[in-house]
């Protein structure tokens, strides 16, 4: 019986495919996706390891990067990432909070008070957030400094009534800041990041909270005044790549993408946490007027803080379990450092 030919040169195509994947000597283009603008170190950065995987891999093993949100946002790369057209993403932790509740504990709001503090609980909680992230079938190589969120404003922001009273951006989408806000009585406008500026000029919001670098990078800065001396959260985020399209790469190739990738995020992060020391400072000497929050205005924020916590462990932003070990290890930190 004759063979159809085009049915068996497609099943011998794919057959050789197959070999050729398993054996690691079909290319591979990584697709990673990130709302950073291009140009940014961080950015720059992936180039590198791109350029350094495919020498490594023999071309076997690339970067394709996809930066300023130009795959859309959070929801839609991971949209795109259940639909194979992006691989992975460069993102703040918040994003992955849908596959993994608790790799938001390092963002409990007015808790963390300085980087000593960030690095004793980075130490502490890493490991298992990778875990947790790896469980849900996303391999993290590591963590990124976001630095600690900021309110920055048009007129000064010396009080919780007046945070009531502004015109408040947060990020669409971001149910945890959103929850935050809500518990302090704030009713928020949520805009894409791309559309803060703007609102910003038009005066659409007139308050935002956001690290000082992000800040910078994004010219917020320009349009307000005013930044409140009072850290807000600590944000941070992860490089990750989806294990269904990890495990296409050879065992040998694998070795090396978790190499050069995870001293590309360890590179990365070092360089953000020195930016993000130095940047508010550098908002100061931009000319925005720092605003010094009262003992008083303090303990307010601090006592809406904890229903803050409430609120979020009832709508399950991250387990009590989780909440209650940063407590621990932060008042275990504080003790030994007296």
């Amino acid at each position: 019986m004759k063979k159809n030919l085009p049915t068996f040169v497609a099943s011998t195509a794919l057959f050789i495919s197959l070999l050729l994947t398993s054996a690691g000597l079909l290319a591979m283009e990584l697709r990673i996706s990130t709302l950073l603008p291009d140009g940014t170190s961080e950015v720059r950065a992936l180039r590198q390891a791109s350029e350094q995987l495919s020498a490594e891999t023999d071309g076997r093993v690339s970067l394709r990067l996809f930066p300023g949100g130009v795959m859309g946002d959070d929801l839609a790369v991971e949209r795109r990432i259940r639909a194979g057209q992006v691989h992975g993403a460069l993102v703040q932790t918040g994003a992955l909070a849908s596959s993994f509740q608790d790799v938001q504990i390092l963002n409990v709001p007015f808790i963390i008070e300085s980087y000593e503090e960030v690095d004793h609980l980075r130490d502490v909680f890493e490991d298992d957030m990778a875990q947790g992230l790896r469980d849900q079938g996303l391999h993290t190589f590591g963590f990124i400094d976001g630095g600690f969120a900021y309110v920055m404003s048009k007129q000064p922001m010396r009080s919780v009534e007046d945070l009531r009273q502004a015109r408040v951006w947060l990020p669409a989408n971001d149910d945890f800041s959103i929850q935050v806000a809500r518990s302090f009585g704030v009713s928020p406008t949520t805009l894409n990041i791309s559309e803060v500026l703007t609102s910003l000029q038009t005066g659409v919001v007139d308050t935002i909270m956001a690290p000082p670098t992000a800040a910078l990078t994004l010219q917020w800065f320009s349009r307000v005044d005013y930044v409140t001396d009072m850290p807000l959260i600590y944000t941070f985020a992860t490089l990750y790549i989806h294990d269904r399209y990890m495990s296409r790469l050879s065992a040998e190739d694998q070795e090396v993408v978790n190499r050069v990738l995870g001293e590309t995020t360890r590179r990365i992060d070092d360089n953000a946490r020195q930016n993000n020391r130095a940047a508010f400072d550098a908002l100061l000497n931009q000319g925005l007027e720092k605003v010094e929050l009262s003992d008083d205005e303090r303990a307010a924020v601090r006592d809406k803080a904890d229903e803050a916590h409430t609120a979020l462990i009832r709508e399950g932003q991250f387990s009590r379990e989780w909440h209650d070990r940063l407590i621990e290890a932060l008042e275990d930190f504080r003790q030994n450092s007296r």
